[in-house]
């Protein structure tokens, strides 16, 4: 397995509260990785910690075999794009404008704009499929419209290496799997490392060929959905009773969680203990 992203005796967290404590953590290349745990595990924060947005207290997160934090911002920005959750652009923002602004690491005073720029520009709104709103204000889209705007702008950047923090969250299920169906794409064509932060263990599960499970500041798992998303899994990392099928579509597994509701088939009832 090729490794994209390597953590070594990563320690993360706050004054008095670290989330994470000597976490070794490698992320293959080439493949979608996605983290899933509770509310509060720290996934987010440990998104952001590859992506030298947080500074950890100890070790390091490793790019290619150097050490993010020990390059500049610029040449991470031209090896890895991050996609933060719930971004916000300027009022009246185009979406050409937006999309432009993935190219600014590859700008400096002896580099200006170039015809490559507007071609990766160009090539990243027809990926997303969004070259007919062009003109449109950022702020004017709807929320699938807005998402794949902000995934064109990375892709712009031109990273061989995606992050993104909850892409599908406020959005309808249409929208979710528009914007993941976008995503795998982009994987299976043209080999990006994509790396999410996802709630919906199904979701993740269809899309991902490398499941991180997060739980008390440690990987509780990690790999194959098929190899580890297990009903043990699920009462251990959740805390929830469920069920996992076989998606009958996508063989994938499907975790199916017990609980209270209608049931119209009463012999098929479970007890919940309620």
């Amino acid at each position: 397995m090729h490794t994209a992203v390597k953590a070594e005796s990563l320690s993360i967290g706050y004054t008095d509260h670290l989330l994470f404590e000597n976490l070794n953590l490698h992320i293959p290349r080439g493949e979608i990785s996605v983290f899933v745990g509770s509310n509060g595990c720290g996934k987010s924060t440990l998104l952001r910690s590859i992506a030298r947005l947080l500074k950890p207290t100890t070790g390091s997160v490793l790019l290619e075999g150097k050490d993010v934090h020990r390059m500049s911002s610029k040449e991470v920005a031209k090896k890895m794009g991050i996609l933060p959750q719930s971004p916000v652009s300027p009022e009246g923002l185009t979406v050409y404008d937006l999309v432009k602004q993935g190219r600014y690491p590859h700008q400096s005073w002896l580099k200006r704009w170039t015809e490559e720029d507007t071609e990766k520009v160009e090539a990243a709104m027809e990926a997303t499929r969004i070259s007919d709103l062009r003109d449109r204000a950022v702020d004017t889209l709807s929320g699938g419209q807005r998402q794949r705007a902000w995934i064109a702008m990375t892709l712009a950047q031109d990273t061989d290496v995606i992050l993104l923090d909850e892409p599908t969250t406020y959005l309808d299920m249409t929208h979710q799997i528009e914007i993941l169906d976008l995503l795998f794409e982009l994987n299976e064509k043209k080999d990006r490392t994509i790396v999410m932060v996802l709630h919906d263990l199904n979701l993740a599960s269809r899309y991902a060929h490398n499941i991180i499970a997060i739980k008390n500041g440690e990987v509780h798992a990690q790999g194959k959905p098929e190899d580890i998303i297990t009903c043990d899994l699920v009462r251990s990392v959740f805390g929830m009773e469920c069920q996992v099928s076989k998606d009958p579509m996508f063989g994938t597994p499907h975790c199916i969680p017990y609980g209270r509701g209608r049931c119209v088939v009463p012999e098929l009832r479970v007890s919940t203990g309620a």
